[in-house]
């Protein structure tokens, strides 16, 4: 996506224009233009200079970002901070003071003294026209002073797209020109000597309305600038994390540079209370990192040789030195803050009402403005009376208050997510994540941690649990197997020495290990393997099976053809898992694990995290499929963390990335966690909900309020109530309005997005329980499945018949388990399995 900053808006019916005119671009295929930010993404082949061309033939201004959002290293810190930096409220502050001066005065003169004959100069006194010129002058000065409302306004008008401006610059000019009418009526009537008809013209003076307008329409844009402003501040304190400069190795010296010079592979060092510079990998050194300032996790990371580290993050401790492996805009900060960016400047889909309404809003203004005009004239009331009415319409009604409605919002939310860790990579994905109807959760790395742990050590009589897992230890040092991985860990943790060194080591694939320790022979491995070493009491096999049917993977040791116990070993569920499953059945939201895993010992882990539904036995590539399935009965979330779930990612409503996964992953998902952990799932749901619902009464403010207001400007309810309607009110209402908006978008800053305690369950159009029971299950018992392959050609096979709508096939249990959509014969099962050469048993 390419970026641009745009000029000259002033308020949806701008943005609108402009993304209509670039939309007509030869080569574009999405254009996205924000009122918040003053920005536009377009995405497409079209050429910058085509784009940009469109853009000023639609009457505004527009340069492409280039670095500011491209780099954060190179130089782009500085510039896109510079973009953000609120510039509009200074320039709006000065307008205000200098506006204010003139003002006050003009007020004193035309309300104070006419109405309550306030003193006046001498030279002032009993002279109307004297006072009409003093208006006069108060007057121009104020609208010289705020001449950019007639510059935009009147330009907008000849471009034939008019926008906010032009009803401020209309409304002001017709007060000013018919005060100024009033005016020379006025020195017509004094040279005739004609008093009365010179005190009928004084109080068709419009002056003060004019200058009232201008000033608090000004009051408005200075209060909805500051507020705008507000609404970026995630953005620009994430900026303000990047490093301005690094310590780099060069010719053996240390030697400090600036950011930009740090280039992939240079060698660094970062001491006690400095920050990270760029991506890197620890080369020397141990340390803790606090990592708060990406991740939103407050106790700072142990890091050793070999372990990553990120640009930003603060070195608590110990002195490293470590190997730069991104730079600039490929470190994990520039990522964050690009994803933060892209999602300012692209549009939710509820943002497409707003945009249709402010698209005409202007134009049907400037006419009910005529019309009421007309009608009150045709009426019999005078010019002044009509003309009040007719601008009044004019300076109440505010498309502004459309236009930020959703943006506004947005740009909050997203900010409140990247300030915790969750990043949202567009504001689709901010508006769609809160519509989720079903979860489903990879189990490996996503609820459960990833790395097998020990669970169970359980020793055979007259053996310690500490000689255990020594002699354990000492033979599985020598293994390459993820699982020994575990059983070196707890030994370590438990400060266990190994039994000793082991000799004439070997490994039997998938069965177990052998080896000798001090001439005494060792083994470990699976229940069959050990049993052919060494006698293993009912007991003991009785506890395996129960650690089996947990989820756990029990390992059972021997030596010298005795047993000495067995270690059960799992891929741990992380803490916060079944709290966060919890929280999402809460919310109404159907929950899926799935799994790769046996049924047994998927069902095990999925009973201990509190699941819905448990999908087990299935392939790395058949997780999109599932994900196909699961989207027939709902708006679907896939949440995973492998290169294995990107299909799956991509194929969701709504992919969820942890954070702590691989690229793949996080580049094909629309939510990015980074804190890696499960519980930000509800978080993100929760937070989209709230931004949702902002959204939803920001644009019911913006609608009401012209929806009431114009009526009582144009006086509909004068004749039955006498209520009527000053421009200057008008005017302040119209200021107000959009700070309003505004202000209330600001209010999600304080929502909390962990407390689940008012969730409220969304109706579904049919319970899933009832879906699932209309859905009919049969299990076949094959023989002959080897390998991934033959389950891949049963379940081909399977699926290929019309009354099966899934089936989950596993070689290892030798089943298929079938959703059936409709009752099918036993015999047509049969015959299109054993068609493959396999042979059914049994169909249950």
């Amino acid at each position: 996506m390419k970026q641009y900053t745009v000029t000259g808006m002033s308020c949806a019916a701008c943005s609108a224009r402009v993304e209509k005119a670039v939309a007509k671009v030869p080569g574009v295929s999405s254009c996205s233009v924000s009122l918040l930010t003053n920005s536009m993404g377009v995405e497409g082949e079209a050429k910058a200079s085509d784009v940009i061309a469109a853009v000023e033939a639609a009457g505004y201004g527009a340069a492409e970002k280039g670095l500011e959002t491209k780099t954060v290293q190179k130089a782009g810190t500085a510039s896109q901070e510079e973009f953000l930096k609120d510039k509009e409220t200074p320039k709006l502050k000065k307008r205000l003071i200098f506006s204010l001066c003139f003002l006050l005065p003009l007020m004193y003169i035309s309300m104070g003294h006419m109405m309550w004959n306030w003193p006046v100069p001498a030279f002032v006194e009993g002279n109307h026209v004297a006072m009409g010129l003093i208006q006069l002058l108060f007057t121009t000065s104020i609208m010289v002073i705020n001449q950019k409302f007639f510059i935009s306004g009147f330009k907008s008008l000849w471009h034939k797209v008019p926008n906010m401006d032009t009803l401020v610059a209309l409304g002001a000019s017709a007060s000013y020109v018919y005060s100024l009418y009033a005016l020379f009526a006025m020195t017509d009537a004094q040279m005739h000597a004609d008093m009365g008809k010179v005190m009928s013209y004084m109080h068709e003076f419009y002056f003060e309305s004019a200058a009232m307008i201008l000033t608090l329409i000004t009051v408005g844009k200075m209060l909805e600038a500051r507020s705008k402003g507000r609404t970026t501040d995630a953005l620009k304190s994430l900026m303000k994390l990047a490093p301005k400069t690094a310590v780099v190795l060069r010719d053996g010296k240390e030697t400090k540079v600036s950011i930009e010079e740090v280039t992939k592979g240079d060698v660094f060092v970062v001491r006690p209370g400095e920050n990270i510079p760029v991506d890197g990998i620890i080369l020397e050194g141990s340390s803790a990192i606090n990592e708060s300032a990406l991740t939103g996790e407050s106790i700072p990371v142990d890091k050793e040789p070999g372990d990553a580290v990120s640009a930003a993050t603060l070195n608590t401790s110990g002195f490293i030195r470590c190997e730069a492996v991104r730079v600039g805009e490929d470190t994990t900060l520039s990522q964050i803050i690009q994803m933060v960016s892209d999602a300012a400047a692209t549009k939710a889909p509820i943002a497409k009402v707003a945009d249709k309404v402010s698209g005409i809003f202007v134009p049907a203004v400037i006419l009910i403005a005529a019309v009421t005009m007309l009608i009150w004239l045709l009426a019999g009331q005078t010019i002044g009376f009509a003309l009040a009415r007719g601008i009044s319409v004019l300076v109440i009604s505010c498309p502004c208050a459309l236009g930020l409605a959703t943006p506004v919002a947005i740009m909050v939310g997203n900010g409140m997510g990247a300030k915790h860790g969750i990043m949202f990579k567009t504001a689709v994905s901010l508006e769609e994540t809160g519509k989720i109807q079903i979860v489903a959760l990879d189990k490996t790395g996503t609820i459960t941690s990833g790395e097998p742990r020990v669970t169970d050590v359980l020793a055979e009589e007259g053996v310690t649990e500490e000689e255990l897992l020594s002699f354990a230890y000492a033979l599985e040092k020598k293994s390459e197997h993820p699982l020994a991985r575990a059983i070196l860990t707890e030994a370590e943790e438990k400060n266990i020495q190994a039994a000793g060194e082991v000799t004439e080591f070997s490994a039997v694939p998938g069965n177990g290990l052998t080896g000798r320790v001090n001439a005494e022979l060792l083994h470990g491995g699976n229940l069959k393997f050990i049993m052919g070493k060494a006698g293993v009491p009912e007991t003991i096999q009785k506890q395996a099976e129960r650690l089996s049917k947990e989820g756990k993977t029990p390992l059972f040791f021997s030596r010298d053809g005795k047993l000495l116990g067995v270690i059960a070993v799992a891929d741990v569920i992380k803490e916060d898992s079944p709290q966060a499953i919890k929280e999402l059945k809460d919310m109404g939201i159907h929950v899926v694990m799935l799994t790769g895993d046996n049924e047994q010992t998927a069902r095990a882990i999925g009973g201990q995290a509190g699941v819905d539904e448990v999908i087990a036995g299935v392939l790395p590539d058949g997780k999109e499929s599932v994900i196909r399935a699961l989207k027939e009965k709902g708006k679907v979330a896939m949440v995973g963390d492998g290169i294995n779930d990107a299909p799956a990612l991509t194929r969701a409503d709504m992919g969820i990335a942890i954070g702590a996964g691989t690229d793949i992953a996080i580049d094909a998902a629309d939510v990015v966690l980074m804190k890696s952990r499960l519980r930000d799932v509800p978080a993100a749901i929760r937070l989209s909900r709230a931004t949702l619902r902002n959204i939803h009464e920001n644009l019911f403010w913006a609608f009401i309020y012209n929806v009431i207001g114009i009526p009582l400007a144009a006086g509909i309810w004068i004749p039955i109530f006498g209520w009527q309607l000053n421009p200057m009110f008008g005017a302040a209402a119209m200021s107000l309005s959009s700070f309003c908006v505004v202000t209330n978008a600001l209010r999600l800053n304080w929502f909390k997005m962990y407390d689940g305690s008012k969730d409220r369950k969304r109706k579904q159009k049919k319970s899933y329980k009832k879906q699932e029971e209309e859905k009919m299950k049969k299990t076949m018992h094959i023989e002959g499945m080897m390998c991934g392959h033959c389950e891949a050609r049963v379940k081909k096979c399977l699926e290929a018949l019309p009354q099966v709508e899934e089936a989950i096939v596993n070689h290892t249990e030798g089943t298929a388990v079938l959703t059936l959509n409709e009752e099918v014969e036993e015999a047509v099962l049969k015959k299109a399995v054993e068609e493959q050469d396999y042979t059914v048993t049994e169909i249950a």
